[in-house]
C-alpha cells in the first residue's frame, strides 16, 4: 500500500491539475451553458469513464512492464521526468481560452452526450502519456502490488476530478463570470502549475527505484 504522506501529496497534485483550465473544463462549461446542468452532468460521467479507461490501461501496462523488463521502473521514470518538464513548458506557453466557449453546441441525446465525453477522453493520447509519467513517481514496488497501487492513485484522481468538475457544472455561470473578471488568475495559475510540474519532475529524479 502507498504511504499516507505520498497519497496526500498525490491528492494535492491531482487537485492542482484539475483546477488547471483545459479541454475538459472548457467542454463541460460549454455543454452546461448550451444545454443546461443535466447535459453537463451526463457529459461529466462520460469524461470520468474516459479517465477510468486510461487508468486501467496504465495500471496493467505498468504492472506488465515492471515484471517483464529489467529496470523498466527507472526507464519509465526518466521518460516521465522529460514529459513533466515538457508539460511545465507548455503550461507557461499555452493560451487558455476559458471564456471563448461555444455556447451553441446544439441539442444531443443523453447517450450521445455521454459518448462524446467518453470518447473525448479516450481518444486523447496525451492522457495516457500523462498518467504513465505521473503515476510511477508515487509507486514503489517495495510497497506491494504495482496494480493495487495504481488503482489507489486512480481512485483518488477520479474522486478529486469528479468533485471539482461537478462543482464546475453546477456553478458554471458564476465560474465563467469570475474567470472573465479576473484574467490575472490564468497567469498566476500557469506559473504555479509549471512550478508544480517542475517540482514533481525533481522529486521523480531524486527518487530511487530499488
Amino acid at each position: 500500500m502507498i504511504p499516507f504522506n505520498d497519497l496526500f501529496l498525490f491528492g494535492i497534485a491531482a487537485l492542482i491539475m484539475v483546477l488547471s483550465p483545459g479541454p475538459n473544463m472548457v467542454y463541460l462549461i460549454s455543454r452546461s451553458l448550451s444545454q443546461g446542468k443535466n447535459a453537463g452532468l451526463i457529459s461529466l460521467f462520460g469524461i470520468m469513464c474516459g479517465f477510468l479507461f486510461h487508468i486501467l490501461m496504465v495500471a496493467f501496462g505498468l504492472t506488465a512492464m515492471f515484471f517483464a523488463i529489467p529496470f523498466a521502473f527507472i526507464v519509465v521514470k526518466f521518460l516521465g521526468i522529460a514529459y513533466l518538464l515538457y508539460l511545465a513548458y507548455k503550461s507557461i506557453r499555452s493560451e487558455h481560452k476559458v471564456f471563448k466557449i461555444n455556447e451553441s453546441l446544439g441539442s444531443n441525446t443523453p447517450l450521445k452526450l455521454f459518448n462524446i465525453g467518453l470518447m473525448t477522453n479516450i481518444l486523447n493520447p496525451k492522457m495516457a502519456v500523462f498518467y504513465l509519467s505521473f503515476f510511477p513517481q508515487f509507486i514503489n514496488p517495495e510497497n506491494g502490488s504495482v496494480l493495487i497501487q495504481s488503482f489507489q492513485l486512480g481512485f483518488i484522481q477520479i474522486l478529486i476530478s469528479f468533485t471539482i468538475n461537478f462543482l464546475i457544472v453546477i456553478y458554471t455561470a458564476k465560474i465563467t463570470f469570475w474567470f472573465s473578471k479576473k484574467p490575472i488568475w490564468i497567469k498566476v495559475q500557469k506559473w504555479f502549475m509549471a512550478s508544480v510540474l517542475t517540482g514533481m519532475a525533481i522529486k521523480m529524479l531524486l527518487t530511487k527505484a530499488e
